[in-house]
Parts: structure tokens; C-alpha cells; sequence
């Protein structure tokens, strides 16, 4: 019936069955007798290598603890763009989990 299906989508619409799907949109796809297994394992660390944490060590608590925050810290300004992509990266890998 797929191979039948596949014949009639290529008839129609310009096309070419380059095999089993392996990796999508950062999702890793391992397609075995026994199921369909993703990851994002691999999207993971090319987040941690883009944004120079992949040398950082994992913790509990993802906030320093006992820290006052305020706007008129001396502290150095975040870039709002580099900010903006890190949490774009990080929902996408949350959303498509």
C-alpha cells in the first residue's frame, strides 16, 4: 500500500525517496523494526556549542541562589538579541519535545 501511495505522489508532484528520514528540524529519527525512536540530543548540544555553554557544568538550581535583582545593577548589559536567541532555541527544544 506504501509503495503504491509513493507511486502516485510522484506521478502528481515532483519528488525523490531519499530513504528513511534520520534527522528533522533538530529532531533525531531512528526508525527500527521494534518502532520510531526520537531525540534531541543532538539539538541539545549544538544549543549549549552556539552559546558557549557546552563547557559548563550541569546544577540543580538554574539560578544562583540568594541573588538581589535589580535595574540599576553596575553589572555588564546582556545583549537583547543574543538573549532572544537563546530563549527562541531553548522554547523550540521544549515545544518539539
Amino acid at each position: 500500500m506504501f509503495g503504491e501511495f509513493k507511486e502516485v505522489m510522484t506521478k502528481e508532484f515532483e519528488m525523490t525517496d531519499i530513504g528513511l528520514m534520520a534527522y528533522y528540524l533538530g529532531i533525531e529519527v531512528n526508525q527500527r523494526e521494534d518502532g520510531s525512536f526520537i531525540s534531541q540530543a543532538g539539538y541539545a548540544r549544538e544549543i549549549l556549542k552556539k552559546f558557549r555553554m557546552d563547557n559548563s557544568k550541569s546544577i540543580n538550581t538554574p539560578a544562583e541562589c540568594g541573588v538581589k535583582l535589580s535595574k540599576h545593577d553596575e553589572e555588564e548589559k546582556v545583549d537583547p538579541t543574543f538573549f532572544k536567541s537563546l530563549v527562541g532555541s531553548l522554547r523550540y527544544l521544549t515545544c518539539t519535545s
